[in-house]
């Protein structure tokens, strides 16, 4: 077999490699929103190093926690999450420097308090919007939120 042949093989399967992964990058979208609606979540990781260190994701509420599922994953369970009896709104600004070009372009930065620490989440308006709501619709008499 000619070395071009060989080439042209290797390039199509590939390409059907990165074809089969997008397709079920969208069907497993699909499938998170299925028992309720995801939204356009980030997440950062490294909060130390000033603009770095977010993923982009999504967000899905389930039950009283808050999930976040990696956006170019391929895994159906989320990577973390956030029960809402220990997430507590902080505060909100715009995105700095770097984090405008890492994050999606209306989000605005969220930090929220744990009892583990700080929790710096990046959506949109519309999203801080249902997130401040799902926050205070915890139940009478739940855990005392964090300070």
């Amino acid at each position: 077999m000619p070395v071009w042949q060989w080439l042209l093989d290797t390039a199509g399967a590939l390409l059907l490699l990165v074809l089969l992964y997008g397709v079920a990058l969208i069907v497993r979208r699909r499938v998170l929103s299925r028992n309720g609606g995801t939204f356009e979540l980030s997440y950062r990781v490294r909060p130390e190093r000033a603009g770095r260190g977010w993923l982009l994701g999504l967000g899905r509420y389930s039950g009283e926690t808050l999930e976040w599922f990696r956006i170019f994953s391929l895994s159906p369970r989320p990577k973390r999450s956030w029960p809402r009896a220990r997430l507590a709104y902080g505060d909100r600004r715009e995105p700095e420097g770097v984090e405008q070009m890492s994050l999606y372009p209306d989000h605005v930065v969220v930090c929220c308090m744990t009892p583990d620490g700080e929790v710096e989440l990046a959506m949109g308006p519309s999203s801080l919007m249902g997130f401040q709501a799902w926050l205070e619709a915890g139940p009478p008499g739940g855990t005392a939120r964090p300070r």
